[in-house]
């Protein structure tokens, strides 16, 4: 089993349980209040690069590096040119036949996302005999469901197809997923089969129910102290809206969304939150993101900002980050979101100035990893797949107030949607989808939406897109028009292949 054997080659201090920097695990284990340095350490490694694999890692830095790679493979942002490299074999579907590689994405992610499963388990495992309040227990241990639930639907995202393609209505239930854990592992762990889609957005579903349940408990938690880079309750909650937009179930997408929004904690974004460089967790329209404090936790060059403050990011001077043209041309030129972009800079054309460090010299800037917009949107597109149509332009409305006080939700009718992406209708849903795209852009992993929607992507260099990357593709065969592709689903890596008896290469993804 890969997350606890077949890494112990490259890096031996990773197969041990505790994910803090001091102490036994177990012994962390027995009271809530220690317990949660163990929660912590779990959220430290989602932002620090450098141990998820042997090389690559200015690229490998936990959920904004996945996040940056999800969209890179998508349609909305453009990356000038290869630059460093990093990135751009994800931007051209390069990725795949390094799959025996320790090195690339796929290994990055699968060993990243099963050692998170393997903490939040051991956490799970010790919640009847922790010590602590009911609040502060529920507290601990719902964040460990959370994140089980999280790290499995990350998996299921990049080894898997999209279980549900709303286009044509149509499930993938029975398709190969991954391997399903619940117990803690240890190094003589026998490694277990793929389970179908079914089953993997089975267990998706139980823990993050049972998380809300907790985290709901935990309200009163004497630990939290507005942690924003906590899963609370609201967190949780905005995870499950996104696992059932994968599902295509619409009322969970909406309930879930709603209760973020009614309950009113975060307010929508405007001038200031939205032009700041997207780089600060306090602000009252985020909800969980990382909060880098100093430049021994910002990666330096292994971090998101770098790669995306095309100003004073290094890498990304060296290979700026555009927006497609066609959906640029989709922004109201009342709209403040407008200025994200320059389509008149000389070098880049429609360059970015959406990101930006907060404090160049150190390297500082928080990630950013859930905002409320993204609730508004969700209950919108759920509302009016439901047939709750004035309930949609009312969120649409408010959402968009801040952005463009001349938007009207009103001016829009219909859920038809086109084969690709750039194939435009005028719908509102598709106008509810182009407002989400456009306010998430670089933050959200855009190939997320892409493949629940059952949408393919047609890419040119008239939208933006360097002659290179489209001369890549086609040599190399790739086909993202077609939304059943296997060209967005990753290859297991082949250490797992080679530690697990119970998966082998007719396992393995096509």
């Amino acid at each position: 089993m890969l997350m606890v054997a077949g890494l112990a080659s490259c890096n031996q201090k990773l197969l041990d349980f505790s994910p803090t920097d001091s102490g036994s695990g177990e012994e962390l284990l027995k009271e809530a209040s220690t317990a949660i340095s163990s929660v912590n350490g779990i959220y430290r490694s989602m932002w620090t690069a450098g141990w998820t694999t042997t090389s690559n890692t200015h690229q490998c830095f936990g959920i904004s590096a996945y996040n940056l790679a999800l969209e890179v493979m998508a349609d909305d942002l453009i990356m000038q040119g290869q630059g460093n490299g990093w990135f751009w074999f994800d931007h051209v579907y390069s990725v795949k036949s390094y799959y025996s590689s320790s090195a690339f994405r796929g290994y990055d992610v699968w060993y990243a996302n099963y050692k998170w499963i393997a903490d939040a388990n051991y956490i799970i495992d010790a919640q009847a005999s922790m010590g602590g309040t009911e609040a502060d227990v529920a507290y601990v241990v719902g964040q460990a469901y959370a994140i089980r639930a999280l790290a499995y639907f990350n998996l299921a995202t990049w080894f898997a197809r999209s279980p549900y393609n709303a286009l044509s209505g149509t499930y993938r239930w029975n398709d190969p997923g991954v391997p399903v854990y619940t117990e803690g592992t240890s190094i003589s762990t026998t490694g277990k089969p793929r389970e179908n889609l079914r089953s993997v957005y089975d267990r998706i579903d139980e823990d993050i129910d049972k998380a809300v349940e907790l985290l709901e408990k935990g309200l009163a938690n004497a630990l939290a102290q507005d942690n924003k880079s906590h899963i609370n309750l609201y967190v949780a909650l905005g995870l499950k809206s996104r696992i059932c937009l994968a599902e295509g179930d619409w009322e969970g997408a909406y309930e879930a969304a709603m209760r973020v929004i009614e309950d009113g904690l975060y307010s929508v974004g405007g001038q200031s939150e939205l032009m700041g460089g997207m780089n600060d967790i306090s602000n009252a329209n985020v909800m969980w993101g990382a909060g880098i404090a100093n430049s021994e936790q910002s990666g330096a060059y292994a971090g998101f900002f770098t790669h995306m403050d095309n100003v004073s990011g290094a890498y990304a001077q060296a290979a700026p980050k555009l927006i497609s043209r066609q959906l640029y041309n989709h922004i109201s030129e009342n709209d403040i979101r407008r200025a994200w972009w320059n389509p008149d800079d000389v070098q880049s054309p429609y360059v970015s100035s959406k990101f930006a460090f907060s404090n160049v010299a150190a390297w500082l800037g928080d990630y950013i990893y859930m905002r409320v917009e993204e609730m508004y949107f969700t209950a919108a597109e759920a509302a009016l797949r439901s047939g709750n149509e004035e309930a949609a332009r009312e969120l649409m409305n408010t959402v968009m107030a801040p952005r463009n006080p001349a938007y009207n939700a009103s001016d829009y009718r219909g859920l038809m949607l086109g084969a690709t992406t750039t194939t435009w209708t005028g719908s509102f849903l598709e106008n509810i989808l182009i407002q989400r795209r456009v306010e998430l852009w670089g933050e959200y992993g855009r190939l997320m939406d892409v493949r629940r929607l059952g949408q393919g992507i047609s890419r040119s260099t008239e939208d933006g897109f360097s002659s290179d990357c489209i001369t890549t593709m086609s040599r190399n065969r790739i086909n993202i028009t077609n939304p059943d592709t296997y060209d967005w689903v990753l290859m297991i890596p082949k250490d797992e292949l080679d530690a697990n008896p119970n998966i082998n290469e007719e396992d393995q993804n096509p």
